[in-house]
């Protein structure tokens, strides 16, 4: 039901016929319950050392499900880091923890820094599987309107993915709900 909101993302996996989110990421579970942000499924920064730099709530399960399907979309186009890993305060230091928190960031090669909507943009333009999205994320004068969208989905991440039954056991989720 939450998905029919802004539809987005469902829209997104009925396009691509992807595989079951919640299936693969239960899969991916530790014995804590959290998932595990060492596995090799997302390339880090090391393994492609030139390639755009997507920064996301590594300890939110809704945003790992949907980084986990970029990756397999990027096909090696993307490095990921997660906000809480201490990298990240090194090496973007103009890049705070409250700003984040409140949107996904991709950093690209050349050093430009795109924000919560403004990355879905920028990926429908570099990633074959998200073309059909660019004309409508590129209509003018629209960003906006997506990132009223995004900022929607991303205040209420952590609620949906409550609903999903992607819960956080290890109860860092639980500071989110109050």
């Amino acid at each position: 039901m939450i998905n029919n909101i802004c539809g987005f993302d469902y829209i997104l996996a009925k396009f691509v016929n992807s595989t079951d989110s919640n299936t693969e990421f239960h899969a991916d579970r530790t014995a804590s319950g959290v998932a595990d942000q060492a596995k090799p499924s997302l390339p880090s920064m090391e393994d492609l050392p030139d390639a755009d730099v997507l920064i996301f709530d590594g300890e939110c399960s809704f945003c790992t499900t949907q980084v986990k399907k970029i990756s397999r979309w990027s096909n090696g186009r993307l490095a990921f880091l997660s906000l809480h890993d201490p990298q990240v305060e090194k090496l973007y230091p103009d890049l705070t923890e409250e700003m984040l928190m409140k949107q996904m960031y991709l950093v690209s090669t050349h050093g430009h820094r795109y924000a919560g909507a403004g990355v879905l943009r920028y990926l429908s333009r570099k990633l074959p599987r998200l073309w059909v999205f660019a004309p409508l994320l590129h209509i003018p004068w629209s960003l906006g309107f997506w990132q009223w969208c995004y900022s929607q989905i991303a205040k209420r991440r952590y609620r949906i993915s409550s609903l999903k039954d992607e819960h956080c056991d290890s109860g860092k989720c639980d500071v989110h709900f109050k």
